[in-house]
């Protein structure tokens, strides 16, 4: 699930805003999960919480604050 980089700096403006709206839905979801005792990885928090910050990262290296 994790993305490198170079992978996101190959996408628009556009898929990088949808891509960070997914993360944010799958971290959503994970807290859900980890609150009713039905995670079986917390690990995925992090990895999770660090592609979200890859994606801000290579949006503002790009110009577009979010």
């Amino acid at each position: 699930m994790t993305m490198k980089a170079t992978e996101l700096r190959a996408k628009d403006i556009a898929e990088l805003d949808k891509e960070l709206l997914d993360l944010r839905k799958a971290q959503f979801s994970l807290r859900m999960q980890a609150a009713t005792q039905q995670l079986a990885d917390i690990s995925q928090m992090g990895k999770v919480r660090k592609d979200i910050a890859r994606v801000k990262t290579i949006m503002c290296e790009k110009g577009i604050a979010k």
